[in-house]
């Protein structure tokens, strides 16, 4: 049986190439103590391993070696990078970090119980050698005094996946990522008083003078189906900012829908009482890997999307 650090098949190693090459063209290079890149990736049911470089149809999962080997290299391109749907088995995670090697870390929470959980974590992979934790890690647990408000978008009870709120520091400025999976719900309108929730308690938290930092930046799987839509407005409606960049047609999310608008990467810009977030804005997209990750196999997307996943990643890079 092979390991993530045997020599791969030749075939599987020029795949991994052109891979390279594309994200070479595509996502901006890290450049010391000058940018920072953010990113947010729904890695599908990222969670058991099938030890083979090309898992065959009987095979299950059907992730394999050689798409951690995709995974981590589309990764490692950012500085700390959000992932939802790590599941209870780590063996994937496990590998891809292997492979990121000695310079990079993780902080993860543990499993969500009960059915609509969907036995998930919510993990962050980060390159110590440009990024630190700075001391703060905790999930977002709602205030009783919330769920006893007389008001349709109340959250009126706890995340379905509570959210994650990890500090980090890079070069002399200080951040904090709150990544969440929203529920996706029989029905659109059952995620209303979670994204209601968040974006009220990224809010109050902006604005409170003792809190631990107000440079807060919201990113993870929304489930938002389109641009300017009610959960749209409601994911927005206590002042959260999102870029022209991450709004465009070209930005998408879902490899099956491309009108569907489901991850983002958000901040409070300064309007209203909360404060300007200090990182500088520079620039932001998605990575298309569809006809660039796995070319060497004849696979459909249905296919791709439990190798790789069914979301792109979505990033952003920040002047330092």
């Amino acid at each position: 049986m092979p390991t993530i650090f045997d020599i791969p098949p030749i075939e599987v190693q020029q795949n991994l190439e052109l891979l390279k090459q594309d994200l070479d063209l595509k996502i901006p290079f890290k450049e010391l103590d000058r940018n920072l890149l953010i990113a947010t990736w729904n890695i599908r049911a990222f969670g058991n391993l099938t030890r083979k470089w090309v898992s065959e149809e009987e095979d299950s999962p059907k992730r394999d070696l050689q798409s951690i080997l995709c995974i981590a290299e589309i990764i490692q391109r950012f500085d700390v990078i959000a992932i939802q749907e790590v599941k209870a088995n780590i063996r994937a995670l496990r590998d891809t970090l292997k492979i990121l090697g000695d310079n990079w870390s993780l902080i993860l929470t543990d499993v969500t119980k009960g059915d609509s959980g969907n036995g998930e974590r919510m993990a962050y992979l980060f390159d110590t050698r440009r990024v630190q934790l700075s001391g703060l890690a905790g999930e977002l647990v709602v205030p009783n005094e919330w769920t006893q408000t007389a008001s349709q978008q109340a959250l009126d009870e706890q995340f379905v996946r509570t959210p994650y709120a990890v500090s980090f520091r890079s070069n002399t400025q200080t951040f904090i990522l709150v990544t969440l999976h929203i529920l996706y719900g029989k029905k659109s309108s059952d995620r209303i008083k979670e994204l209601k929730g968040i974006a009220k308690w990224l809010s109050d938290w902006s604005s409170d003078i003792h809190a631990y930092h107000q440079n807060l930046i919201a990113l993870g799987d929304f489930n938002i189906d389109q641009r300017g839509d009610l959960l749209d407005r409601t994911f927005l409606s206590e002042g959260l900012y999102i870029p022209a960049e991450l709004q465009n047609d070209n930005t998408t999310r879902s490899i099956f829908n491309q009108t569907k608008y489901y991850d983002q990467i958000a901040w409070f810009n300064g309007s209203g009482n909360q404060p300007k977030l200090s990182l500088e804005f520079i620039d932001g997209g998605n990575y298309d890997f569809v006809g660039k990750a796995l070319t060497n196999r004849d696979i459909s997307k249905l296919s791709l999307s439990y190798l790789l996943s069914d979301h792109y990643p979505l990033w952003a890079e920040f002047k330092l």
